[in-house]
């Protein structure tokens, strides 16, 4: 803004400064003109043909519903939301800290007691978010404020979306940052929660050994590993991570929801019960993370590639499309996939991580274990196995008349 001219105004908040800006609008500091304090501001133009400005303004608000109705620790807090002329805007909570893309983005990982405590809070705040049908569905650093002695918050549900509300995200875009995005959203499925556990346990890798798990030289070689490839645990790259943390990130980026945390609050526990064992070790104070000498982390992180059965298994898996589904149980559980390494594989993880963690387990009836009998669902009767029914019956009524006929 050039000197003596008036600060432009959105509605009662003046704007000081640009902050950010992104695909769909630019982010401002700004004051509130009546509470006198200051607020960060999200706007969307929304100046394009009538038929997608109206779409993208419903979203918009959606988005302030559903952001607004999140009262946590963990998420910003959304104060307002207005209009002025073709800008649609949110007031938000101002965060005095910085993106967690910062921290992680020279290559260095971090401490792991402070990816712990960042990667726990993340997911508590999830887990508030989960709870009341708000998925976020674009979980990334840039999306994660570190703010000094304060607590870490979730910023920008600008795509999250409400189980239940239609068709509104389906408008042929790709939403999410492909570096973080699970495999159901790269193959195109509809994003549940599972897939925020999904983009955390890429981003609590990245914080422990300095880079993604995921680093393809391009978008379709990125989203080709997401689905195909499973990367080495986390203390094969960085040695002061714990086995039991190798255990939890495994089973945080499962490929096959059915193989995946259930339950953000879930990964919160482990999270905490990890960052205490961590601290009592000695290990945040006693050893020191270094980054990865150069040329080194092409062939430490090469990823391995999952079989045939597990890569099938993730492309032909459903993610519920409404709350109603979600809470519905089906009588056979689908096959468990294999195919992730040995050292790196969330069915050993989530077995181990019940003995590690302290978690109670609650023993299988026989008519659990029989249900738990993976069933080929597409197998079907052939024409020889209902003949051989068939003739079983006869032969056995052959035999019942005959000893009929011997009594006298």
């Amino acid at each position: 803004m050039g000197a003596g001219t008036e600060p432009a105004q959105l509605g009662r908040y003046v704007i000081q400064s640009e902050i950010g800006r992104g695909a769909m609008g630019v982010v401002y500091k700004a004051t509130d003109s009546v509470l006198e304090r200051p607020v960060a501001v999200k706007t969307v133009n929304i100046t394009l043909e009538r038929e997608y400005a109206d779409k993208y303004e419903k979203r918009f608000y959606q988005e302030a519903r559903a952001a607004g109705s999140l009262n946590h620790p963990n998420i910003v807090t959304i104060h307002d939301v207005g209009k002025s002329g073709d800008v649609v805007f949110m007031a938000m909570e101002y965060i005095e800290g910085v993106e967690l893309r910062t921290l992680i983005g020279e290559g260095k990982p971090l401490r792991v007691a402070q990816a712990l405590s960042i990667a726990a809070q993340v997911a508590e705040g999830l887990a508030f978010a989960h709870q009341r049908g708000v998925v976020h569905r674009d979980v990334k650093p840039a999306n994660i404020m570190v703010v000094a002695n304060g607590p870490v918050k979730i910023t920008d549900f600008g795509i999250a979306r409400m189980r239940g509300t239609g068709d509104l995200t389906q408008t042929g875009m790709l939403l999410g940052s492909p570096k973080y995005m699970s495999p159901e959203q790269v193959i195109g499925k509809r994003a549940d929660h599972r897939s925020d556990i999904f983009s955390l346990g890429v981003i609590l890798y990245e914080m422990l050994c300095g880079v993604a798990p995921f680093n393809g030289e391009n978008v379709t070689a990125l989203m080709y590993q997401i689905v195909n490839f499973v990367p080495p645990p986390p203390s094969t790259v960085t040695s002061s991570v714990p086995e039991v943390l190798d255990l939890i990130i495994a089973k945080m980026i499962a490929k096959p929801l059915e193989e995946r945390y259930q339950d953000a609050a879930e990964v919160a526990r482990d999270l905490r019960e990890c960052e205490r064992q961590v601290v009592a070790a000695g290990t945040a104070s006693t050893t020191t993370t270094q980054p990865l000498q150069p040329g080194t982390s092409v062939s430490v992180l090469q990823p391995t590639l999952v079989d045939s059965v597990a890569k099938n298994t993730v492309l032909a898996q459903t993610v519920s499309r409404t709350r109603e589904a979600d809470q519905a149980t089906e009588d056979t559980p689908p096959p468990p996939a294999r195919g992730l390494a040995s050292s790196f594989d969330s069915i050993e993880a989530t077995q181990r991580l019940a003995s590690l963690t302290g978690a109670q387990t609650t023993p299988q009836t026989a008519t659990q274990a029989i249900k738990s009998i993976p069933r080929d669902s597409a197998t079907k009767w052939r024409r020889r196995d209902w003949l051989a029914v068939a003739g079983a019956g006869v032969c056995g009524l052959l035999v019942a008349r005959a000893v009929l006929r011997r009594k006298p």
